[in-house]
């Protein structure tokens, strides 16, 4: 029952917000055997496409990432398995009639393996960039500390084989 009233809310709250702007977010994956060049002409296209239908919000830039799962997808030459690719994410803002021009782009884009496309919030994409930073920082400070750990063993070898 509390499903349906959910359902009910998220159908009212878009049918209010008429035809102004919204918060979008489009994540995919890029085509891993792609040259890395290419990867950032493809997400520069992309970003591009959607900089002229509306206003960039936040966004992540391609990262090769090993896929959870095997995504495969038939193609004109057969069937494809990807167990990695490039995954990209971009936070806008648009008006409905442009947010379908951007949809219409990714599903006919030829180096997307897969994309999702979310209705989100400013708040919750500045908050995920943020996250994203503080992830960073933390797994620097893991490295560091290991490095750190590496050098004192190194240091203690070295005096114990120091002859005095």
């Amino acid at each position: 029952m509390a499903k349906n009233q959910d359902t009910e809310v998220l159908v009212d709250e878009l049918e209010d917000a008429g035809s102004g702007s919204r918060v979008y977010e489009l994540g995919f994956h890029l085509d891993p055997e792609l040259p890395i060049e290419e990867v950032k002409k493809t997400y520069q296209a992309i970003r591009e496409l959607i900089g002229e239908k509306g206003t960039l919000v936040a966004e992540g830039k391609p990262e090769k990432i090993q896929l959870s799962y095997t995504i495969s997808r038939q193609e004109v030459a057969g069937r494809r398995d990807f167990d990695s690719a490039y995954f990209s994410w971009i936070v806008y803002e648009t008006s409905v009639p442009n947010h379908a021009e951007i949809l219409t782009m990714a599903s006919s884009h030829k180096h997307f393996i897969r994309f999702i496309d979310l209705l989100t919030t400013k708040d919750a994409a500045r908050h995920a960039v943020e996250m994203h930073e503080l992830s960073m920082k933390a797994l620097e400070r893991v490295e560091d500390s290991e490095t750190a750990t590496a050098a004192g063993a190194e240091l203690d070898a070295a005096l114990e084989s120091v002859v005095i």
